[in-house]
């Protein structure tokens, strides 16, 4: 079996399709395989053909790079349904919605980068969040126990959303499969990962689907779990309840902190119905500079754009070991140029925002500082600064 190339081995394999079609020169191919872990060459080359579908119906004589992000999203979720006609009370509950998964992903330390948030109904869903995935962690199937807990958190933003926006007793059913995700995750975490103390360092019912047959004499000659007790069954049943319910009051809590950036993004929804990563990223950046992003007993700083002003007002930093979250003024996610090789950089409380320029040897590199890293803005702390 042959592993799905890398980011690297993406971008040569688009080049090679890409010989025989006609893309605007604004299409960056290093971007789209940045976009498309866990893609075969097939599916790649796919990708560009439904692309090049997308710009033919549109009568466009090249593909640009929308053509290619809708023909991605196409893919992943389904068609557009661009004839359906929604009322603008569910336009607003599904902006909501999608705005508390969005928010919540953006805010969390360990967790994938948000990449597009859209209230256009695709295939089944009504509107949805993308997240673009770790190369790292996706290469080497390694996930840390704060990064499911964060995807059960951010699980739950839409109905949390919904919740603080509505009230319980006018929640709907579009969470439905976002609970299904949180429960899954919870119960890998008790029963097969040992990230419980209670259940401890063991699994429990073989895959998570009980014994492997019905006779226990199959168990105990080593073709499945041993039968599992009513008690431990109750036990992983409160350990599973637990797990989810502190991620529920931690979203909510982080949330209703954050009600300014809800409703940020929820009106930018409702008025261009997409909104990329860049832009999110933008919406945090004012929301901190105005000392409005909060989490429970912090205050977040953050890195800011080259040019902007940055209030040093805070006490962390707001994306550590995050992917390409503070893009640099040569990152391709921005599509620009350092000026006069400028950069801005996050500072802990008591610090000034640095700005490096031409005369510090950080600041003479042509391209981002830190591409396809951990870190693109390294905060006060970062063990890549010292």
């Amino acid at each position: 079996q042959v592993d799905p190339p890398d980011v690297e081995g993406r971008t040569a394999i688009l080049k090679v399709h890409a010989k025989d079609k006609s893309l605007s020169p604004s299409v960056d191919l290093s971007a789209v395989a940045r976009q498309t872990p866990g893609m075969s060459g097939a599916d790649l080359a796919n990708l560009l053909n439904e692309g090049a579908i997308v710009a033919a119906r549109q009568n466009k004589n090249e593909i640009d790079q929308d053509d290619i992000s809708n023909a991605l999203e196409r893919i992943m979720i389904g068609l557009e349904k661009k004839d359906g006609v929604m009322s603008e009370k569910k336009r607003k509950l599904v902006a909501y919605h999608e705005a508390g998964h969005a928010i919540l992903g953006a805010l969390m330390n360990d967790f994938d980068v948000v990449a597009k948030i859209s209230i256009v109904p695709r295939g089944p869903a009504g509107g949805v969040t993308i997240f673009m995935p770790s190369e790292e962690r996706l290469n080497s199937g390694l996930y840390s126990k704060e990064f499911l807990e964060n995807r059960m958190c951010v699980a739950l933003g839409g109905r949390l959303a919904e919740e603080i926006i509505n009230g319980k007793d006018n929640v709907t059913t579009g969470a439905s499969n976002d609970f299904q995700q949180c429960t899954q995750v919870a119960t890998a975490m008790v029963t097969q990962l040992g990230m419980s103390d209670a259940v401890g360092q063991r699994v429990i019912g073989g895959n998570g689907q009980g014994s492997s047959g019905p006779f226990m004499g199959r168990d105990f000659m080593g073709q499945g779990a041993p039968p599992v007790s009513q008690a431990l069954r109750q036990l992983v049943d409160g350990e599973v309840k637990r797990l989810v319910n502190e991620q529920y009051q931690r979203g909510m809590t982080l949330l209703k902190s954050n009600m300014y950036l809800l409703d940020e993004l929820a009106k930018k929804l409702l008025e261009q119905e997409k909104v990329n990563g860049d832009e999110l990223v933008k919406m945090i950046n004012k929301a901190a500079a105005e000392n409005k992003l909060v989490l429970p007993n912090k205050v977040m700083a953050t890195a800011g754009f080259v040019g902007e002003v940055v209030d040093t007002k805070k006490t962390q930093c707001l994306h550590p070991d995050k992917p390409a979250m503070f893009a640099c003024g040569d990152c391709p996610r921005r599509g620009g140029k350092m000026e006069e090789q400028t950069m801005a950089v996050a500072a802990f409380a008591g610090e000034e925002i640095a700005l490096y320029t031409a005369g510090n040897v950080v600041a003479k590199k042509d391209q981002c500082v830190h591409p396809d890293k951990a870190l693109m803005f390294a905060c006060g702390d970062c063990p890549r600064r010292g």
